[in-house]
């Protein structure tokens, strides 16, 4: 299982990374030739973009599970019936997150005190950025499907082909058209889509249980409640992190735009080793499922245990790379010293904060293999999210200091790792008692 896990999560990894990448690249292309401005009003939308695509990589999380489930059970109509009805949510949640990120992408920016300088920017980009949800939703839900059946290479090579075609676009609109922001973001919505269209078509050519078929999208009231019942919460949690994160963000918006332009080039760091550790957690969760489904107890905890060295492992090393070239990293986004500088204070801490992470997001994952997504969800609520709005009106609001605003992360995650390893363990005897 060590192997199979590893060799399982790897084209994963890359392609989590990769589709961050579609953000990234927008934040490196600015901020390298356009100008620190750019630099912070697109790194100003970041937690915005993490909220709806934390929610759309929720649902296909949703979708993973349950096929999963299925496969291991060797239940073809329920598989069936599970990818045809989780196209339609999956486009329908979309479609949902589009409207709702264009319509409320200046009221919220507002109400995160984004600088005056940087708003006009930040909204024209994160409106355009809305318009590639769709196609992003319909990729998760084909890559949801893909890994739940052990194929994780072909999304990676359609996500591969989408990032360069990503990265040129934006230098492109950049350097050619001089479009800054708003060039990056329509760059971005190219790429989803054409993401999209390429896994959509692999499906539709498949000849194996997680074959898709255009006469047969039809929405099944048990398969769609199934998926709902995994995915919304996932939806939810993640999206939550990225609300309890814009109260963060108003923290850093409380310093001048240096230090929110550094902020936002060290905050890439946490979308990248989050994206990597986050193919750990599908891992988990997928191999949990498949051995539930098989009736194998001791594969669902040791499945679990795997992902979870996997996961800590990385995020240790991750950790102690930044920690070691954190101003090479940085030099990737931003040109301006004191930039750099900035975006130094916040990796000094994150560095050896992250190894905390996966003591919590993969014993979600895991909850969620054993098909528990709700109360997993509360807690993160409580011990995550709640937590860091008190600490950001309590701590920092006394220290006022960037270490003081921080250093909640690490806190928040270990609170939170506790609560959720507790209620893993009662769930898991349970679940085998009944098996």
């Amino acid at each position: 299982m060590w192997k199979n896990i590893f060799l399982f999560s790897v084209p994963l990894m890359l392609s989590q990374l990769l589709e961050v990448m579609f953000n990234l690249s927008d934040v490196a292309v600015v901020g390298k030739f356009a100008d620190y401005k750019a630099l912070g009003a697109v790194g100003s939308t970041t937690l915005l973009v993490s909220l709806f695509v934390g929610f759309l990589i929720g649902m296909g999380s949703g979708v993973n599970v349950q096929v999963a489930l299925g496969l291991g059970a060797r239940d073809k109509k329920n598989v069936e019936q599970t990818i045809h009805t989780s196209l339609i949510l999956c486009f329908i949640v979309g479609m949902a997150a589009c409207i709702l990120c264009f319509v409320l992408a200046r009221p919220v920016l507002t109400l995160m005190k984004t600088k005056e300088d940087l708003l006009e920017q930040a909204v024209l980009y994160l409106r355009i950025y809305a318009l590639g949800l769709p196609g992003m939703a319909v990729y998760n839900f084909g890559n949801g499907v893909m890994s739940a059946g052990g194929d994780t290479r072909h999304p990676l090579v359609y996500l591969s082909i989408a990032g360069i075609l990503n990265v040129l676009l934006n230098l492109f609109f950049v350097i050619v058209m001089h479009l800054a922001a708003a060039g990056v973001a329509i760059a971005s919505v190219i790429a989803q889509y054409v993401s999209a269209v390429l896994i959509i078509a692999n499906l539709l050519r498949r000849e194996d249980e997680c074959n898709l078929s255009v006469r047969k999208i039809r929405l099944h009231k048990d398969a769609a409640k199934s998926v709902l019942l995994i995915g919304l919460p996932t939806g939810i949690q993640n999206a939550i992190f990225a609300i309890a994160n814009l109260f963060v963000q108003m923290g850093v918006n409380s310093f001048d735009t240096v230090m929110v332009s550094g902020n936002s080039a060290a905050a890439n760091a946490d979308t990248v080793i989050f994206n990597i550790l986050n193919a750990f957690y599908t891992a988990c969760a997928s191999f949990i499922g498949q051995n539930r489904g098989a009736g194998k107890k001791e594969r669902m905890k040791k499945s679990y245990f795997i992902s979870l060295f996997y996961g800590a492992g990385v995020a240790a090393l991750a950790g102690g790379v930044l920690l070691l070239s954190g101003r090479q990293f940085l030099s990737l986004f931003a040109n301006n010293t004191e930039v750099i500088d900035a975006g130094m204070q916040r990796l000094r801490i994150m560095g050896f904060s992250f190894v905390m992470a996966p003591f919590m997001d993969c014993t979600i994952a895991a909850s969620r293999g054993l098909g528990k997504s709700v109360v997993p969800t509360i807690i993160v609520v409580m011990g995550s999210c709640v937590f860091r709005v008190i600490w950001i009106y309590t701590v920092f609001a006394y220290f006022h200091t960037i270490p003081s605003l921080y250093l909640l992360y690490i806190f928040s995650w270990t609170i939170t790792a506790i609560a959720e390893g507790i209620y893993f363990s009662i769930v898991y005897k349970k679940t085998v008692h009944r098996m």
